[in-house]
């Protein structure tokens, strides 16, 4: 077996194991208020999250009929300077990421984490710029992506506020127990669409490192159906079908393992939130999720349900946010793709010395 056919392995295997740790690291996105209402118990909600990350799955294969998030992560970096080193450095650091941020009970991006360190190895690999003055980073797919860092939680923030305001002018004349009834059950299809949402955002991802990697093996091999190939990344969710399954069965994996230190944070710290804004939060979640789906935009499922939690928040008025935790995970998200660039860059240049 050639040296790079086992890298190749190494970094699928690191990729899903990345997927795992997503599910549970952002279990909390999708069960958060459901917990804190007690419409669920945790191991239920994390139960019925799980079951709809996987459904993602046949949304987007048979219904959308394309992974878009999953080539857009293919594509951010120029594939002359991706290399399966690159990819196994990004990978090493947004797991690491991802476990300092989760031990801290910081709800940050996955998202973020898997792009900045794609980034900060590529980066390591050639420099801002290569030889030939061409970009590294492919700005038409990243750009979007940093500026969703702060358009996907303020379109969460607007909608839930809106969709909070219709609800309580739609519910004036309902009794608070039999208003409380009702949403205690909407909020099992509020969390589901949600929790669609999640799955078919966030296993996208990993699929797309996975294509990277697959792709560049392909292509350096000289392989002429992968060089002759139309869209290569469609030729790889065609021959590695198996690849876009594994991701969304281990995300729902993780999910099931839960993340209860950031339940707690998304659940109780940002703003106190009852079953009607339960269903306000993640209904207008999984709109921003859907839409940035549909865009092929990767976003942090993270961020989007945050925003929505404050938009339920300040309805009520602003004070009733807690704008010191919120902008601890302000920080988070900042912070999250420089320092996972740098981490990455780090590990590319300790793997070279292998």
């Amino acid at each position: 077996m050639d040296s790079q056919l086992i890298l190749l392995i190494i970094i699928i295997v690191l990729a899903l194991i990345f997927d795992y740790i997503n599910g549970f690291h952002d279990a909390a996105n999708a069960i958060a208020t459901i917990v804190a209402t007690r419409v669920l118990t945790p191991f239920q909600a994390v139960l019925w999250a799980a079951t709809f990350n996987f459904a993602a799955y046949f949304i987007s294969k048979y219904w959308i009929g394309h992974f878009n998030i999953g080539e857009t992560i293919s594509k951010s970096i120029n594939p002359d300077f991706i290399t399966l080193e690159v990819i196994l450095a990004g990978i090493i650091a947004a797991i690491i990421w991802n476990l300092i941020t989760w031990w801290f009970g910081i709800p940050s991006s996955s998202s973020h984490t898997l792009i900045g360190g794609f980034i900060g190895a590529a980066v390591a690999h050639v420099g801002a710029f290569a030889q030939n003055g061409q970009d590294v980073i492919n700005y038409v797919k990243v750009l979007p992506i940093f500026l969703f860092i702060f358009l996907a939680p303020i379109i969460g923030m607007i909608v839930a506020y809106f969709i909070t305001i219709l609800i309580m002018n739609a519910c004036r004349r309902i009794s608070h127990k039999r208003a409380e009834d009702i949403f205690k059950r909407l909020q099992l299809f509020s969390s589901a669409i949600f929790s669609l949402g999640h799955g078919g955002n966030d296993a996208q991802k990993v699929m797309g490192i996975i294509g990277a990697a697959v792709i560049f093996y392909h292509v350096q091999r000289g392989d002429a159906e992968w060089l002759n190939a139309d869209n290569r990344f469609d030729h790889f969710v065609h021959d590695y079908w198996w690849v876009p399954l594994t991701s969304f069965i281990v995300i729902a994996l993780g999910t099931m393992s839960g993340g209860w230190k950031i339940v707690k944070t998304m659940g109780t710290k940002i703003t106190k939130v009852t079953p009607l804004e339960g269903v306000a939060a993640e209904t207008a979640g999984a709109f921003t999720l859907y839409l940035t789906e549909f865009l092929g935009i990767p976003v942090s499922t993270t961020h989007t349900i945050t925003g929505s939690i404050i938009g339920v928040g300040i309805t009520k008025r602003m004070s009733a946010v807690r704008w010191g935790v919120t902008i601890n995970l302000l920080w988070a998200w900042i912070l999250t793709i420089p320092v996972s660039a740098l981490i990455a860059a780090l590990v590319y240049y300790l793997i070279l010395l292998f």
